[in-house]
């Protein structure tokens, strides 16, 4: 596969949902291509249309207006079951069988399903389960109740198991979120050791935060009230300029040895509010 293989692609993009108060638009003309091996970071407000972008991207839903292709794919042409089986989604949102070991937690990515179903498990299958629990950093406690695992240790087993039928576009929805500081410096680690091993693997990630970033993501788009505020190259794209436009806020970033990291510049006394 050539490496400018486009994996995804948004042409003049636009959602709307119904809601009690009337139609509330999510998506405005967003245009947003990625390509084959890229690791996308997607910045913005609660809100902010992130989640939305990963639902199409995923073949969740479709866009009201505009066009949206998956792996060469594009949504309204294609059974969007047999699209999903070539992408990995994570979330938080994903639901966890109680009283299932790690391993066999991980083992449920062979067959997509929540619940075992061990009959139907390979032995090829079960090999490349055990290689992403490796990877992952989980070969340890493969014995464990997965929901007696800490939240990171579960968000890292989700990844696992989302590695095992091979997709070839990986959707990280806030894999980081709640996690204390060792457990997310863990899954940063573990992601940029997937990034390594994998380097033909297409991953995009929803976070709010830039020191979640791994230092393996050279990609961003940033995104306020469903719009586009700026995409690129994570230097061009992650500055102080384009941040304080997408979070309403003055801020000051700065990137040391691969990390991201931004903070608030103070008020002067004078200044009024800066308002969101």
């Amino acid at each position: 596969m050539p490496s400018n293989e486009t994996v995804l692609r948004l042409e003049g993009v636009s959602l709307w949902r119904s809601t009690a108060a009337g139609p509330k638009q999510l998506l405005r003309d967003i245009d947003w291509v990625v390509t084959r091996g890229q690791r996308y970071a997607l910045l913005g407000h609660n809100g902010a249309g992130k989640s939305t972008i990963l639902s199409l991207a995923g073949a969740v839903q479709f866009p009201s207006s505009g066009t949206v292709e998956i792996l060469g794919n594009r949504l309204g042409r294609v059974d969007m079951r047999e699209l999903r089986a070539d992408v990995g989604n994570v979330s938080a949102a994903n639901r966890i069988p109680p009283r299932l070991s790690v391993r066999d937690y991980v083992f449920t990515g062979i067959t997509g399903t929540v619940q075992p179903l061990p009959r139907r498990y390979g032995q090829a299958e079960k090999k490349r389960a055990l290689e992403s629990m490796e990877l992952m950093g989980l070969g340890a406690m493969a014995d464990r109740e997965i929901l007696s695992c800490s939240q990171g240790e579960q968000s890292r087993a989700r990844i696992a198991r989302a590695l095992v039928p091979q997709p070839r576009l990986l959707l990280l929805d806030e894999p980081a979120a709640a996690l204390d500081l060792p457990s997310r410096e863990q899954l940063i680690d573990s992601l940029d050791v997937l990034a390594a091993e994998f380097p033909a693997l297409t991953m995009i990630l929803v976070t709010h935060h830039l020191e979640e970033l791994p230092a393996s993501f050279g990609h961003a788009l940033l995104l306020r009230q469903g719009a586009t505020v700026a995409q690129g190259d994570v230097h061009s794209t992650l500055t102080s300029e384009n941040l304080s436009e997408c979070f309403g806020l003055p801020l000051a970033v700065n990137h040391d040895d691969g990390r991201w990291h931004a903070r608030l510049l103070r008020r002067r006394p004078a200044d009024a509010s800066w308002g969101v």
